[in-house]
């Protein structure tokens, strides 16, 4: 997406030697405060049911977590494609019920499909720790 990967580019343009001392000064961990700020503003935008503002919070929470991104990128930690590979994989993981041979016939049934497999992944995740 065109969008994507302009953001992406501001980012790394904020965060070059010649760009913003803000955006180069902070760490994953500096921007934890701004993540919880964000979240808030965008749960109070839904609770007074302001989709306009909303737009704008999730933009802004949206470019927090992408300035995480950047900065684990930096530390080559993993990028932002990582991260939405990981995330559609994880997704399509979770939803047999649409992307494989299950059956949900209710929102009911999604859930525990979907609980289903993520506890199935994170018991095969504890087993691969455990023997390592």
């Amino acid at each position: 997406m065109k969008e994507l990967d302009e953001i992406l580019e501001l980012l790394e343009k904020l965060r070059a030697e010649k760009g913003c001392p803000w955006d180069r000064d902070q760490t994953i961990k500096s921007l934890k405060k701004d993540i919880k700020d964000e979240f808030e503003e965008v749960t109070q935008a839904i609770d007074k049911k302001d989709h306009e503002n909303l737009k704008e919070e999730i933009g802004d929470l949206i470019w927090t977590l992408l300035l995480m991104v950047q900065i684990a990128s930096e530390e080559r930690h993993f990028n932002a494609r990582d991260v939405l590979k990981y995330t559609r994989d994880k997704i399509i993981r979770r939803h047999p019920h649409v992307f494989g041979n299950e059956k949900a016939e209710t929102p009911e049934d999604a859930i525990r499909i979907f609980n289903r497999v993520k506890e199935k992944e994170r018991n095969g995740l504890r087993k691969f720790q455990e023997g390592a």
